[in-house]
């Protein structure tokens, strides 16, 4: 954790890192057969321990049926069932109680999310971050098949939270990140309960003041089946929660870093 100034990092010993990796599923049976199958061979290929906690959000379709029919042919998989009201915000936090690692990877079930920026985030950990963001919207990355209408929403969101927050992330909105176990038990309790989760994370963490990488990432936008990010709904969430979140920056920030140096002690 970092209080002022640089990050002071402590490399940790290769592999050692039990890495699980959190997965929430709507109606994504036509995919998360194929983004496991992905994903699991590049995790084992670099001998990294891992656990996939994969979240039936109620789902009417298959989903559930084939999460279970994997599991013989990838035991890393663990597959919970997130309790009525759905919600994307709710299957995350419902995957974070299952979590039994050291760290934690948000990746989406759609195939959207590059599992080999899923190795280099649990790489950029081991040197020592707190939590890995990754950026579409930076040199290096690559991303294909944004719809324009949300490509446009998003960037003007983002620069918004960039200038209230003054920070130089650029892709706060991304569920795709990575955060050490003890970053996520400091601010839990989460409450968001749909796409709004991704702001309440990194917001959450950035106003903490952890050490933070950002790299560069691909992105792929979905084949099969429709997002269930539905912008005019989502607004007055996003606005809640990133109004939620400025004001604790700005009125107990004190309070909260003193919490979180507390805490900080138990993993030092």
């Amino acid at each position: 954790m970092q209080n002022h100034g640089e990050p002071i990092l402590t490399a940790i010993k290769p592999n050692t890192l039990l890495f699980s990796v959190v997965i929430p599923a709507y109606n994504e049976s036509q995919n998360i057969a194929d983004t496991v199958a992905q994903l699991v061979p590049a995790l084992r290929n670099e001998s990294i321990p891992f656990e996939l906690i994969i979240v039936n959000d109620n789902s009417t379709d298959d989903t559930g049926n084939v999460v279970g029919s994997l599991i013989e042919t990838f035991p890393e998989i663990r597959l919970v069932h997130n309790a009525p009201p759905g919600g994307f915000g709710r299957a995350i936090r419902c995957g974070l109680q299952h979590v039994t690692g050291d760290a934690v990877a948000i990746v989406m079930a759609d195939l959207s999310d590059s599992p080999e920026d899923v190795v280099r985030y649990y790489r950029k950990l081991e040197e020592g971050y707190d939590c890995v963001f990754g950026s579409r919207f930076i040199s290096g990355s690559q991303v294909n098949n944004y719809p324009k209408g949300k490509l446009i929403v998003q960037r003007i969101v983002n620069n918004l939270i960039r200038v209230m927050f003054s920070t130089a992330h650029n892709d706060m909105t991304n569920a795709f990140k990575a955060y050490r176990k003890y970053v996520i038990d400091d601010i839990s309790p989460l409450h968001a309960a749909h796409f709004n989760i991704t702001i309440e994370l990194s917001l959450s963490t950035l106003i903490r003041q952890y050490s933070i990488a950002t790299i560069p990432i691909s992105w792929e936008g979905r084949t099969w089946g429709q997002s269930n990010l539905h912008l005019r709904a989502m607004g007055r969430r996003y606005l809640a929660t990133l109004l939620k979140i400025w004001f604790e920056r700005t009125l107990v920030l004190d309070d909260l870093l003193q919490e979180t140096e507390a805490k900080s002690n138990k993993y030092r």
